[in-house]
């Protein structure tokens, strides 16, 4: 018989007794909803299950995730860190992050933790596949060591904006993703509605029109069955014997899915439902007793910092988030929380945006880009058709038809008051001191984290095969602060700027040449600029600077020029140049897209990027209309 030692066995005692003393933390991670829950208070909302659970455990009120789209938001949790800051923000860009940053389920891994993932992932940059055990449609917590504690997640996505789209919209989204003529896919038909689209209660930005209505009655039957699946979760945890010794984290990985929401920096899009549940094991971790709501601010950075600490785990110091609850918990709460907008599939923007409790401050670099510029993803939602014929058709109050009109460059909303973020506040006068005040937050955040989402993407396209975006921002080759205020300046809508925008269209940093041709693009719209200047940037050696010049051009009447650069760009062998030509063009008249026809019908068929195909398909439809 083989003797084991005595400090052998109280080894193996206290590392068991430390693995018991460790929650179990169990993530459940719904697709682009809002909190469209009943226990947020929705009255068409039928969530039994996350009422229930919210009842357990603690509701949040102010939760946010960084991006309201689902691979920059999921960037954001596995990192703990802000995609602008390490080059992730555009959507499936995937460029390469700096070495020291691990998605944090490798610490709770080599902490002990069995680590699961069913199923998504959707990380927006290189994947690092063995922080799972287990991923997959079959990933579970159940084939791990017999008392090893786990973090698992389950994504639903149930509620995910593909399951309003109706029959014919399913089939071309197939058929696009397949690769196969639409008349070869089969889907199911549409489903009987269980909400009534009469009863739907449709916010004042959108028209109540019956398409909205039925997508709206569509999304809400989606979120029930969307809560039967989180009750199946929370069934099978029970039957296992873990709801005592297992803190459940129910969540949406960004808001939606109804028009100006997934995809756009407002309330509707960033506000996300929270509810998490203590047992009374781990009671000393919750901030208010089972049943209660809490004010407090979170976004998604803080998410892998407090799984961590919940973990008895010090998070890493580069995480930029805090913990929130548990061990390593930050006392002093947050002021503000961050938002983003970068590239949304095959259309260019740049938003940022911070809120507080009260009032959520939007800064728009690209007020030249109208809200609704066609995604052909998103366009495949009746109601968005539905809601852009309404326009053209002038039927159309002005707050309906805002989201089809030009930016400001900036805006003010009371978020408790005006919770559809329709009455923009950033012109009068007795809010200038809150404008003035977040505007400073914003900037503050902007150069701390040095934001690198102002490089032009075909730029960044470059700058990554050599280099991580972090590590490039830290290089002294990107000053920040002089192409935040030269952006700034850019975006400013302000014709008194138009002398600083011409000397920068001089300067040796061609990033800071891209702000102000973007800046005399924004000018030229209206009406003031200088074209001689313009045509200085047109011929620059870098191609991102010359495509808003020749845009600018273009809508100062000098099309044979402008044109001809656009034309050029369109044959170059980057795709976000090619992307970004093809943003100019959205604007052109048909008569300014025959001559590229072929060019065009050549980038579909080579398929090289879904982005440029995209786009291109979107210029070829208007060719044929």
């Amino acid at each position: 018989m083989k003797i084991i030692s005595v400090s052998l066995l109280l080894a193996f005692a206290v590392t068991f007794l430390q693995a018991q003393d460790k929650p179990n933390i169990l993530w459940i991670v719904s697709e682009d909803n809002s909190p469209f829950i009943g226990a947020y208070g929705d009255v068409n909302a039928i969530t039994p299950h996350i009422d229930a659970l919210a009842k357990q455990g603690v509701l949040y009120e102010n939760a946010y995730c960084t991006a309201p789209v689902c691979a920059p938001s999921r960037s954001t949790l596995i990192t703990g860190m802000y995609p602008p800051s390490i080059g992730t923000e555009n959507m499936r860009s995937e460029y390469v992050t700096p070495g020291f940053v691990k998605f944090f389920p490798a610490y709770l891994k080599a902490g002990g933790y069995y680590t699961t993932n069913n199923a998504k992932k959707d990380y927006n940059t290189v994947d690092q596949p063995d922080v799972w055990h287990e991923s997959g449609n079959k990933a579970t917590y159940k084939n791990r060591k017999e008392g090893q504690p786990f973090f698992a997640v389950f994504n639903i996505n149930t509620s995910h904006e593909s399951s309003i789209f109706r029959q014919e919209e399913k089939r071309k989204m197939l058929a696009l993703f397949q690769n196969k003529p639409e008349d070869s896919i089969r889907v199911p038909p549409d489903k009987p509605l269980k909400h009534d689209p009469k009863k739907m209660i449709i916010p004042p930005y959108l028209p109540p029109i019956p398409e909205m209505k039925h997508d709206w009655a569509a999304y809400y039957d989606r979120m029930t069955e969307m809560d039967g699946e989180v009750g199946n979760i929370l069934k099978a945890l029970e039957e296992e014997g873990l709801t005592d010794n297992t803190i459940v984290f129910y969540y949406a990985d960004n808001g939606g899915v109804l028009g100006r929401s997934k995809r756009f920096v407002f309330e509707s899009g960033l506000h996300v439902p929270l509810v998490i549940r203590f047992p009374e094991r781990y009671k000393k971790w919750a901030p208010v007793p089972p049943g209660s709501r809490v004010s407090q601010l979170v976004d998604f950075t803080d998410f892998g910092a407090t799984v961590l600490s919940l973990a008895g785990i010090q998070p890493p110091e580069y995480m930029q988030g805090q913990a929130f609850l548990g061990a390593y918990a930050v006392k002093k709460e947050r002021e503000i929380v961050f938002g983003f907008r970068g590239r949304m599939d095959e259309r260019m923007d740049l938003v940022r945006s911070v809120k507080n409790k009260q009032y959520r401050y939007v800064k728009n670099f690209m007020p030249h880009r109208i809200y609704g510029q066609h995604v052909q993803y998103l366009w495949l939602a009746t109601s968005m058709q539905a809601w852009e014929k309404a326009f053209h058709e002038g039927k159309l109050n002005d707050t309906q038809s805002a989201f089809f009109r030009p930016k400001p460059s900036e805006e003010l909303y009371d978020a408790v008051k005006d919770p559809d973020n329709i009455h923009n506040l950033a012109l009068q006068k007795e809010y200038a001191p809150v404008l003035e005040e977040l505007r400073k937050q914003t900037r503050r955040l902007l150069v701390d984290i040095r934001d690198v989402g102002f490089i032009p993407e075909a730029a960044a396209e470059e700058i990554n095969k050599t280099t991580t975006l972090y590590d490039y921002a830290r290089s002294g080759k990107y000053d920040i602060e002089k192409v935040l205020h030269i952006a700034t300046l850019a975006s400013s809508r302000d014709k008194n700027v138009l002398q600083v925008l011409v000397r920068s269209a001089a300067d040796r940093d061609p990033v800071i040449r891209y702000w102000a041709a973007t800046g005399l693009l924004v000018l030229a719209q209206e009406g003031i600029t200088s074209k001689n200047t313009l045509q200085q940037l047109l011929n620059d050696d870098k191609l991102y600077v010359g495509i808003p010049a020749a845009e600018a051009l273009y809508y100062l009447g000098e099309k044979k020029m402008a044109l001809q650069k656009l034309y050029d760009a369109l044959k170059s062998s980057s795709v976000m140049t090619r992307v970004q030509a093809l943003n100019a063009l959205q604007g052109a008249e048909k008569a300014a897209l025959e001559p590229v026809q072929n060019i065009l019908e050549d980038i579909v068929r080579k398929k090289a990027s879904e982005y440029d195909r995209k786009a291109a398909e979107f210029l070829l439809d208007k060719l044929k209309s």
